[in-house]
């Protein structure tokens, strides 16, 4: 991936986070069965760090890239099962992460974002978030 590539995605995710009032977010692109990340917005240096690579069906991203459907939480703070437990250092609570197919029906990417409010994210706003996330470059 190009330098300009990781500026699109960047600038891109800074305005998926923004258009939905959310506190943080990622990009993380397949690479072979695993997740890089290619785009952060508002994650903490040792966060950065831990989520670089997402090994297969790890994490919250790694849920989504094996489900083929969003994985949410009410609160990062304190869920234990789908949470890594870096991502607590995130100034955020409710998060989801939502999976990105090519034309083909091929998992291409997952996004994710957060939000500083704790609670459940409803199938609506999971939907419109879905869409939003289907139009990454």
């Amino acid at each position: 991936m190009s330098r300009t590539d990781d500026t699109v995605y960047q600038d891109w995710l800074a305005q998926f986070v923004t258009t939905f009032n959310g506190a943080a977010g990622t990009v993380h692109f397949q690479h072979g069965q695993d997740l890089e990340l290619a785009a952060a917005h508002n994650i903490p240096p040792p966060v950065l760090a831990v989520v670089k690579h997402v090994p297969h069906g790890k994490g919250m991203a790694g849920l989504a890239q094996v489900r083929r459907q969003p994985v949410q939480t009410c609160n990062l703070q304190t869920d234990e099962t789908t949470v890594k437990p870096g991502a607590r250092a995130v100034n955020a609570q409710a998060g989801i992460a939502l999976p990105v197919f090519d034309a083909g029906g091929a998992l291409r990417a997952v996004v994710g974002i957060a939000f500083s409010f704790e609670g459940a994210i409803s199938a609506e706003r999971e939907q419109e978030l879905l869409a939003a996330a289907a139009r990454l470059p």
